[in-house]
């Protein structure tokens, strides 16, 4: 079967953008040939910073015949009805269509649509060339003499040339002829710019990807990244170092080169008196360098890894001297940064009403910084103020946290005072990836507590599922003061998630909020929290929505149980389990995961398999009953009980009640189920013993009643009759 070779070339494609856009490419193709009637065995796509490439493997020669009955009007329909029939079905006359009988419908018309296969050398010629034009760049551009014309081409950077081949893997190929705006589809390609520009004529895929390899070209950016990494390890070691992996450079760093070239570069030594992070962002974001340490050392080296698209012929000395220049420039910015931000703001007597605001000593430099972010007014949200009103905010609720999450009060709030003062710093300034971290470095520059200093960084955490989550009671209160301050601010102003759009990332803060209760065991209830904390934020801003608050406190209160369903069922939990234990008001989260492990454990043993039914049957019966209104004993009377298996369920329900209940009162949840596993045999017995609806109204009424009290026995728990099974 033959194998289709389209390879687009062009001047550079910014690198963040080539993985996807290969991607795209090879969907939009297969989904576009499929859909025409043609079928591969695999495709796989290829980008360097020059070309996106698709194999395609095992393309069927030609498109099979299609033949279609489309059934028509009846013949006596009206003019306008046949008329559209005609359109749909393609046909000149209604002498064209066929008449079928219907013995209940009568005659209609049915239109016979046959339409022979195509070859796949036609049908990739009419596809292809729609595809590139209405590629899905982010923001194409137009070029050259033909820009000003209207539908001329738009491209990310100006497209060069086109490849499209067609054929087996022992015949000749064949070009498919197509043009886009003067640039005709060929066999013909190019190597690496400045090593190979001659032309490349290309047979096949094999063929073209040795030919780019002579070419200084090395197609797959796997191989690129794979290369990359273990030569920068390889001159690494060779120097007495160890390579700094950064998996996010390794792969921009691969689109930005054809014929990688590993070089090791140098700075003076004098500037590791710069924080690590800083000469790790300085270098990484200005000049795409890798970074280096002693071995076994988390202290950086004064030698960086640099990666050249170029083969030098004096083994790379002008280029790691150029590099070395920027590298030594930026470091040098970055130095003044650091030591600015450690001395005194020039204008300390405008900072004195912010200092007594929040409590600051003027004669430290992150004091400073904070009183001066007070001062500006510097805007958080356009509808929630500015950041000295957000920290006077995350004070207040970090008073309602600290004594759950078991922090002292005081230290939080000093945490808390100068957890956004780095946003002052000029090196937060410059990188903003460092906020947090550069607030506990000055932090303890000035003789922080350690534990102020640490939460001023791990108050941001975690930033994702698998980010690492804040360690110290102090760093926990003051990460969730500052995620519910966020989200309850949010949903005050009517600025919550839609669809997929989270511009605020506040499903991430909602799900840090989740993993830091139960991951870190934190006994809070949420509502009363959100309650207060959003009449606060509406007396703020003069909200004139608090009519509304019961509606928002609710539906945010919706979006945690949301979010929790998603992270339990990620830890394994089963959604029916999760429902059966979640009310619309339930608000202590940990409670929630508690129940739902003690109830896994519970349905999965052989007494909750039999007690599950036998609660089911007994709930089911009931609401059955009083959806016909039925009546139901108020409570269980002793005197009516007349047969063994309704007193001795009777009794059991008492004793596993209590039992039940003064296990929940202790949060032992699986000694709870335990104490109404006891119930399996009484409720057998009595559904084997015992007929509910008897003659007698008042027996009928008082066995409900016992029924009634099997369900709130188990609803101590959870919902038996939403749990499957």
């Amino acid at each position: 079967m033959p194998d289709l070779l389209l390879e687009l070339r062009s001047e550079e494609i910014p690198a963040r953008l080539q993985r996807k856009a290969a991607g795209d490419l090879r969907k939009l193709v297969t989904d576009a040939l499929v859909e025409a009637g043609l079928s591969y065995e695999g495709a796989r796509e290829y980008w360097t910073p020059r070309r996106l490439t698709l194999d395609i493997r095992g393309l069927t020669a030609r498109s099979a015949d299609v033949r279609e009955e489309r059934k028509g009007p009846r013949t006596d329909a009206n003019e306008k009805a046949i008329e559209g029939f005609l359109r749909g079905a393609g046909l000149a006359s209604i002498s064209e269509a066929q008449v079928q009988s219907d013995p209940k419908k009568g005659d209609f018309y049915v239109a016979i649509i046959s339409k022979p296969g195509r070859s796949a050398e036609e049908i990739i010629a009419e596809v292809v060339p729609g595809i590139i034009r209405d590629f899905p760049w982010p923001k194409p551009m137009r070029w050259g003499k033909a820009s000003s014309q209207p539908g001329s081409l738009r491209w990310v950077r100006p497209l060069q040339s086109i490849v499209c081949l067609f054929g087996t893997e022992h015949e000749e190929t064949t070009v498919i002829p197509f043009e886009i705006s003067g640039i005709v589809a060929s066999n013909i390609t190019y190597g690496h710019r400045f090593h190979a520009p001659e032309a490349i004529t290309v047979k096949r895929f094999d063929d073209y990807v040795a030919s780019l390899e002579k070419a200084k070209v090395i197609l797959d950016a796997e191989r690129r990244k794979d290369i990359i990494l273990h030569d920068a390890r390889d001159v690494a070691f060779a120097n007495g170092l160890e390579l700094v992996e950064d998996e996010g450079l390794l792969e921009e760093v691969s689109g930005l080169v054809e014929w990688p070239q590993v070089l090791l570069g140098s700075f003076e030594e004098d500037y590791l008196s710069i924080p690590s992070e800083i000469i790790r962002l300085t270098i990484k974001t200005n000049q795409k360098c890798f970074v280096t340490r002693k071995p076994g050392s988390e202290t950086l080296s004064n030698n960086f890894i640099l990666i050249s698209n170029i083969e030098a012929t004096d083994g790379g000395k002008e280029i790691i001297h150029g590099n070395g220049k920027v590298v030594r420039a930026r470091l040098s910015d970055a130095l003044h940064f650091w030591k600015r931000d450690q001395g005194n703001l020039p204008d300390l007597e405008t900072l004195e009403a912010s200092a007594k605001k929040f409590g600051l000593d003027l004669a430290k430099p992150l004091d400073q910084r904070m009183a001066k972010l007070d001062a500006l007014n510097v805007t958080f949200h356009a509808k929630l103020g500015t950041q000295g009103e957000r920290v006077e905010r995350i004070r207040a609720m970090a008073a309602k946290v600290a004594f759950p999450a078991g922090a002292d009060y005081k230290l939080v709030d000093r945490a808390v005072v100068l957890s956004k003062a780095d946003l002052r710093t000029e090196a937060v300034g410059e990188f903003p990836e460092l906020q947090g971290v550069m607030g506990r470095k000055y932090a303890v520059l000035q003789g922080e507590d350690a534990v102020v200093s640490t939460a001023i960084e791990e108050h941001y955490k975690p930033q994702g599922p698998s980010d690492q989550l804040p360690q110290d009671k102090v760093a926990i209160t003051v990460a969730l003061a500052d995620k519910l301050d966020t989200l309850i601010g949010f949903w005050a102003v009517d600025e919550k998630p839609t669809g997929s759009k989270d511009p605020f990332a506040l499903r991430r803060a909602a799900l840090g909020v989740i993993r830091i209760i139960l991951e870190r065991g934190v006994h809070l209830t949420l509502l009363p929290r959100i309650v207060s904390h959003m009449g606060r934020i509406d007396m703020d801003i003069g909200s004139t929505v608090a009519a509304d608050d019961m509606t928002r406190q609710l539906d945010l209160l919706s979006f945690f149980h949301d979010r929790l369903k998603v992270y339990l069922r990620d830890q394994g939990a089963r959604h029916d389990l999760i429902d059966a234990v979640l009310t619309p008001e339930t608000d202590d989260l940990r409670m929630v995961a508690r129940r739902v492990e003690a109830l896994t454990h519970f349905v999965s043993s052989e007494d909750g398999k039999n007690l599950l039914a036998g609660t089911k049957r007994a709930v089911q019966l009931l609401a059955a009953e009083e959806k016909k209104g039925t009546v139901v004993a108020d409570g269980v009377s002793e005197a009516l009980l007349k047969l063994d298996a309704e007193k001795e369920l009777f009794a059991a329900i008492k004793t596993a009640s209590a039992e039940a209940s003064g296990a929940i009162e202790k949060e032992d949840f699986r000694s709870a189920m335990a104490a109404l596993s006891t119930l399996r045999a009484p409720v057998d017995r009595f559904f084997t013993d015992v007929l509910v609806n008897d003659e007698d109204a008042a027996i009928r009424a008082n066995r409900l009643a016992l029924l009634r009290l099997i369900r709130e026995a188990t609803g101590t728990v959870a919902d038996f009759s939403k749990i499957v099974g």
